[in-house]
């Protein structure tokens, strides 16, 4: 194995604790008898396990190595597999050291482990190619992770050569794209030691579409058409939803992440204490062939916090001008997001019947750099019974729709009044087997 992954040239700067590297080390010290049996068995287990946890955090079932390999493939960010992400894979000079690691990964794919198993008395490898995975495939994490992974690694094990093994491989970047992003819909970011930033799959992101968020037609009519715009490459604004809480702000962002991404949508979720960080995070996704959207929740800023000047200078007004495949769609419960105080009025100027307040202006200019506005407010009691009806019907709850009213109307006046939020509660209720509330 390590005399096949020498040979590697694009794909060859793998981390030296990867599965891989790591296995290839382990079958060149088995050759050349400098390490104890015992020790090698040991760290080809340790691989092993690993093995078996990836193939329990993405569900990989069948062939484990194969599975590995492909995702090995389409998670490593190389010139090569950016290139093929942004204009798919053109003719050039960088094909022909493609096709050679190709060949490569061919051979390691078709990888013999027996005679390592023989040297170490060990069966496990052997095992790992005929995996049956434990668990509903429904009730994975990363299902989308699993099926893409899976579905290459079975083209290119009836791949003949190098030549379609190129064809498979640049095909998937050309349609997913390659690493994380390829792969994921919704990400955070992390900070480690060194101040390192990487982005952190979310993969228990709810599931939630725009048709399971009742009423507010008008308002998801607004975000539906600023990101068609965005994702076709056309103009499109920054969005603010703002409102009153558990009116389906939040949802609404994750069912527009949901909606479009297949057509390359993918969102970054930022944090308030984060926000220094938005000139690293943009320089970062800058140039990948995908729309961002990078989404803030519940935003908003005391009187002390001096976060807002971070944003922006990022979403307008600083020297660099912000990239096209970039918005930023956040939700608040204020409109105006800053909080103001009766001292903010404490410099107004009045001039020809004009009033005039520096530190108001200052703050409201961050709220002006959202170019769509929109107002999610409180459900009328008529309103919050046709969502409760709604939901109720699609729980499959059996009662009356005025026993429902009835029951719904009881709920909201001691669980925090009229909402979205307040329904779905009440139709969890319901559809756990509590039919009628306490009198």
């Amino acid at each position: 194995m390590y005399r096949i992954v020498s040979k590697l040239l694009i794909y060859g700067d793998m981390p030296k604790d990867s599965i891989l590297m790591e296995l290839s080390d382990i079958c060149k010290q088995a050759d050349s008898g400098s390490e104890s049996a015992e020790v090698l068995v040991t760290r080809a287990f340790q691989q092993v396990k690993r093995l078996l946890v990836l193939a329990t955090d993405y569900g990989f079932d069948k062939n484990l190595w194969h599975n590995y390999l492909t995702f090995l493939l389409i998670t490593d960010e190389n010139p090569f597999s950016l290139t093929c992400e942004k204009v798919g894979a053109n003719d050039g000079s960088v094909n022909y050291f493609a096709k050679s690691d190709f060949q490569m990964f061919r051979e390691l794919f078709d990888y013999d482990f027996g005679k390592l198993e023989k040297k170490l008395g060990i069966d496990c490898f052997t095992h790992l190619t005929h995996y049956r995975a434990i668990g509903k495939p429904e009730l994975m994490y990363n299902k989308n992770v699993s099926e893409k992974v899976q579905a290459l690694s079975e083209q290119l094990e009836k791949t003949h050569n190098e030549e379609e093994f190129f064809v498979c491989v640049t095909n998937f970047y050309r349609d997913y794209g390659v690493g994380m992003f390829g792969l994921n819909k919704a990400f955070r970011i992390r900070t480690e030691e060194g101040n390192r930033m990487f982005f952190q799959p979310i993969n228990n992101m709810d599931k939630v579409m725009l048709q399971d968020l009742i009423g507010y037609e008008i308002q998801k009519k607004k975000l539906v058409e600023n990101t068609t715009a965005f994702v076709e490459g056309k103009r499109a604004n920054n969005v603010l939803l703002f409102g009153d809480s558990g009116t389906g702000k939040s949802t609404s962002i994750k069912a527009i992440v949901n909606e479009f991404y297949d057509r390359g949508l993918r969102m970054i979720e930022i944090y308030k204490h984060q926000f220094q960080d938005l000139s690293n995070v943009i320089a970062q996704i800058k140039n990948r062939n995908y729309k961002f959207i990078i989404y803030m929740d519940d935003l908003s800023f005391e009187e002390f916090e001096i976060e807002y000047k971070f944003l922006k200078a990022v979403i307008e007004g600083g020297v660099e001008t912000k990239p096209e495949n970039i918005l930023i769609y956040a939700t608040s419960n204020r409109r105006h997001l800053i909080k103001e105080t009766w001292k903010d009025r404490d410099d107004v100027e009045a001039e020809n019947g004009m009033h005039r307040s520096d530190t108001m202006e200052e703050k409201l200019s961050l709220v002006n750099r959202f170019g769509v506005m929109i107002n999610y407010s409180k459900p009328t009691q008529k309103e919050y019974f046709r969502i409760v009806v709604e939901l109720a019907k699609r729980a499959g709850v059996t009662m009356e729709e005025e026993e429902i009213c009835r029951e719904a109307n009881k709920w909201e006046l001691s669980h925090g009044g009229i909402s979205g939020r307040t329904a779905q509660q009440f139709v969890n209720y319901l559809a756990g087997g509590r039919r009628i509330l306490e009198r």
